[in-house]
């Protein structure tokens, strides 16, 4: 892991890039590389740091696929609202009006609740061996249909505290929602809804395959040596978070549904009501608002095992994209949040 390099692609300049950011979480054992897109609507800049391969070394490509994990939601999110458009379903829908029986308690359960992650239905992924967060072993290779996944998280309850709860467990529901209402799978609605209108040649509803499309950088995972994480079979995340991109189909997806291109005005100004959640950013119904230096930034972050995603969008138009692949540890929050704030406020 000695070569580590960093190189740029660059057209127009829409404001100072970090690439000191990128080298300094490669060279800090944060990633073994990292790439970042920025635009303001006109200009573009796209950099990449680290290493494609920790054995082979090779660049990085700016252009690279990587998992997206819960990014996957903005676009489950973005079918329903679209949805609820078409007049299929409401937002305070119960979901057992919809799909009955397949949620404890679904009466009091609403779509709403499913998308802003109110709805206090326990998280799938919290049980052991059900995040792909975390390292699995060969059992990262299995085929998991959405069923099991629902009952692995209803076999459990959440204490009633009164607290916001992230669960993976609402998307899981909200696809079986849509697949309900349409007659096709979530898959099906995001590629014939968002990715060909759009043009998003280089995103992917992966299903059971478990590989990354070329080019791409590695992900690793610490056990505590770093193995190579980057095959897997992404059924375990489903609607949650299986899907793959590029930073530049990220950009124009979000400019797309924050543009207001992809719903009504009514659909995303519910999309950008968000509750309070004490997590360091606001939920809406599938958007993250995270709050700048130069004000709120809508958009959504994902995790999935040797991958970070960070899609950001500010108001004014200026976009960043930002992919990692953690190394030794994950980078903090004031690392990734330093980045944005150069990126979308022209700050440090």
């Amino acid at each position: 892991m000695s070569a580590l390099v960093a190189f740029a692609v660059t057209a127009g300049h829409p404001g100072a890039g970090p690439r000191p950011e990128l080298d300094g979480i490669v060279k800090g054992g944060a990633a073994t590389a990292a790439l970042v897109r920025i635009s303001d609507g006109r200009h573009t800049t796209s950099e990449a740091a680290g290493v494609r391969d920790i054995e082979r070394g090779g660049r990085p490509s700016p252009d690279g696929y990587f998992r997206i994990g819960s990014v996957t939601k903005s676009f489950v999110a973005t079918v329903v609202l679209q949805l609820v458009d078409e007049g299929k379903v409401r937002l305070d829908d119960p979901i057992a009006r919809h799909l009955p029986g397949v949620v404890p308690d679904g009466e009091h359960v609403t779509v709403r609740r499913l998308l802003d992650h109110t709805s206090h239905l326990p998280d799938y992924m919290s049980e052991p061996g059900y995040s792909t967060n975390r390292w699995r072993g060969d059992a990262r290779f299995r085929s998991y249909r959405p069923g099991e996944l629902l009952k692995v998280a209803f076999a459990k309850t959440l204490p009633a505290d009164g607290k916001w709860h992230y669960s993976n467990t609402n998307y899981v529901v909200l696809g079986l929602l849509v697949q309900k209402l349409t007659g096709r799978t979530y898959g099906e609605e995001v590629r014939r809804r968002i990715l060909r209108p759009l043009g998003l040649r280089h995103t992917v509803v992966p299903g059971d395959r478990p590989g990354v499309p070329s080019p791409h950088a590695n992900g690793y995972e610490p056990i505590p040596q770093l193995v190579d994480a980057t095959r897997m079979n992404p059924s375990l995340d489903w609607a949650a978070g299986e899907m793959i991109s590029t930073a530049g189909d990220l950009e124009r997806f979000f400019s797309a549904l924050l543009g207001g291109r992809l719903t009504s005005a009514a659909s995303l100004r519910a999309m950008r009501t968000p509750v309070e959640t004490g997590a360091g950013f606001d939920y809406g119904l599938g958007l993250q608002a995270y709050h700048l230096p130069c004000g709120t930034v809508w958009g959504h972050s994902g995790e999935l095992i040797g991958y970070l995603t960070f899609a950001f969008r500010t108001d004014s138009g200026r976009s960043m994209v930002l992919s990692i692949n953690p190394s030794t540890r994950n980078p903090s929050t004031a690392e990734v949040m330093g980045i944005a704030a150069k990126a979308l406020c022209g700050t440090s």
